[in-house]
């Protein structure tokens, strides 16, 4: 590093400004006005049948969406580490489309592909009902587990795949025995991130979802819906268990981090001993 420690200390000084401006300020007032009458109206409000009924909802399209998405993930990431295919770079693009459009439009689009005027959702109810509501997260949270797995897996090789294959493994042995050990934190990274997307997701769930009280209202819906009815104290107590559950999630990456780290110092301290 050339730079003076001046200039250090003022990019330091800077990214902390910002971060506490943009991040934990707003954060913490949410947390802060949440808490404000004291725990008992706090709890009172989780404890609402609308709150547990979009709870409820929210934990069910989670467990749902996040085993779906790694499995379509990991797919993808299979393809693109493992092959040689025409239209890679069109495919690594098409990964990256769920996080560069808007999840409104995502919404729209789900709406003229399955709703009741297409051909594709003309015969069963998709929209305004929990499938049009998993599509949307799942259209959401596609990308997290193939960025995770796809450049772990592809510094991996194919190598002890290809020499397990020539000893007669199956697919599904190497799958569970060789390759997805070998990118287990990658894996459980994108799995944390997928699951944190998916219980925060507004945007595309709200379109598809029809707003129904009691059956089509998640979490982030139903803050939107206290607030505007003025129950800002019921909303205030929502968001801020979103709040913290993203911190939990937080929380959880920073863990896997390390132990990915620790991990990598160990195996490179055995393969390269002093």
């Amino acid at each position: 590093m050339t730079e003076p420690p001046a200039v250090r200390r003022l990019l330091i000084a800077l990214t902390f400004f910002l971060v506490s401006v943009l991040l934990l300020l707003p954060l913490a007032a949410v947390l802060i006005e949440a808490f404000r009458d004291g725990f008992t109206p706090w709890f009172r409000a989780i404890r609402d049948e609308e709150t547990r009924q979009a709870l409820r909802l929210s934990v069910l399209l989670t467990l749902c969406a996040v085993p779906l998405g790694a499995l379509f993930g990991i797919s993808a990431a299979w393809c693109l580490s493992k092959f040689q295919i025409p239209g890679e770079s069109f495919l690594h693009s098409l990964l990256d489309l769920p996080l560069a459009v808007s999840p409104v439009v995502i919404g729209m689009a789900l709406v003229l592909t399955w709703g009741p005027h297409s051909p594709l959702g003309r015969h069963g109810t998709i929209l305004f009902a929990f499938p049009g509501m998993l599509l949307a997260v799942l259209f959401v949270t596609f990308p997290y587990v193939a960025r995770e797995l796809i450049p772990v897996m592809a510094i991996q090789g194919t190598e002890e795949e290809e020499a397990a294959a020539l000893s007669g493994a199956g697919f599904l042995c190497i799958l569970r025995r060789i390759t997805l050990p070998n990118a287990k934190w990658a894996l459980l990274h994108g799995l944390i991130l997928s699951t944190a997307r998916s219980l925060g997701e507004f945007g595309a769930v709200s379109v598809v979802s029809g707003h129904i009280r009691g059956h089509t209202i998640t979490l982030p819906l139903l803050v939107e819906m206290f607030y505007n009815e003025y129950r800002l104290r019921d909303a205030f107590a929502v968001a801020s268990l979103l709040t913290l559950t993203a911190l939990l999630t937080l929380t959880a990456k920073t863990t896997l981090l390390r132990l990915s780290q620790r991990r990598t110092a160990a195996l490179t301290c055995r393969k390269n001993p002093l």
